[in-house]
């Protein structure tokens, strides 16, 4: 789907004249999200997330590797995504756009380096095997919010995946077929998710949630914060020359944590209609 052309001056009005009267082009509040649809695939780890018309594919595969050096306890995990031209004839193929980068980068602070998921259980053979896991993010459509819409399909695809059950005799690893034994779910120490929020140069404007692409566009800044539904707080980072007391940075966290409750509501549920609907044994 290709990205709405660039606001001309008289749309950038109206919008600005609608956003100050807590009038969005889509009918939500101000800090109301679209509504999440994650859809899952016949793989384990593959789930596709919608918010609204922007559109994110999770897949995530492992294999086992040799450890490095320096952790030889612990598996890998790497995370690649990819903003593809069919999302926005502005995206190139082979040559990342600053956003596709920005997103890469927040993905990985978010999902690996905030220790979600448990390293050591992903080790097989001290110092010989551990589970390599890859992540794959492909952005099908942009209207806004690919960061948000990427964190959610991939936290989920974490969730969704099984690895194989393996068994150590001796030197030996045996890697046991689904058939055979039922696979593993990752341990995963928490679930993060990520909610961005757009400022705007009028402060008389308030903050809108899920910004769609020409919110963003108009905005003046934009603050993303990453936490569980435990209120743990992962990261936080802020784009943009509009500067925010501490009073407005600890509100857009309070709201964020009210909005993981209800995502990790609804990804548990999710995941139980599939998992039900599954014909395979998993764990």
């Amino acid at each position: 789907m290709p990205r709405p052309p660039s606001p001309s001056i008289p749309e950038k009005e109206f919008l600005f004249t609608s956003l100050k009267e807590s009038l969005r082009l889509d009918g939500r509040q101000p800090l109301e999200m679209r509504a999440p649809i994650l859809t899952f695939g016949p793989d384990l780890g593959w789930v596709e997330c919608a918010f609204g018309k922007t559109r994110v594919l999770a897949q995530l595969d492992a294999k086992m590797v040799k450890p490095t050096p320096e952790r030889p306890l612990e598996g890998l995990i790497t995370i690649h995504s990819e903003i593809s031209p069919m999302a926005s004839s502005e995206y190139e193929p082979g040559r990342p756009s600053d956003e596709e980068v920005n997103m890469t980068r927040m993905l990985d602070k978010i999902l690996r380096r905030s220790d979600a998921i448990d390293k050591e259980s992903l080790c097989v053979l001290a110092g010989q095997r551990v589970w390599h896991l890859r992540l794959t993010i492909h952005c099908l459509a942009d209207a806004g919010n690919l960061l948000d819409c990427a964190c959610l399909a991939g936290i989920v695809a974490f969730k969704h995946f099984r690895r194989p059950e393996v068994e150590v005799v001796g030197e030996e690893v045996i890697v046991h077929h689904p058939s055979e034994r039922a696979p593993v779910p990752l341990s995963m120490h928490h679930t993060p998710f990520c909610f961005t929020f757009a400022y705007f140069p009028d402060q008389d404007t308030p903050p809108v949630l899920d910004p769609s692409y020409l919110e963003q566009r108009i905005s003046a800044g934009l603050i993303s914060v990453a936490l569980n539904a435990q209120k743990e707080l992962c990261v936080l980072q802020k784009a943009g020359g509009v500067p925010l007391t501490q009073e407005q940075v600890l509100a857009v966290i309070d709201i964020a944590v009210n909005e993981a409750v209800k995502l990790d509501w609804l990804v548990t549920q999710r995941l139980a209609e599939d998992w039900k609907g599954r014909k395979v044994e998993v764990r």
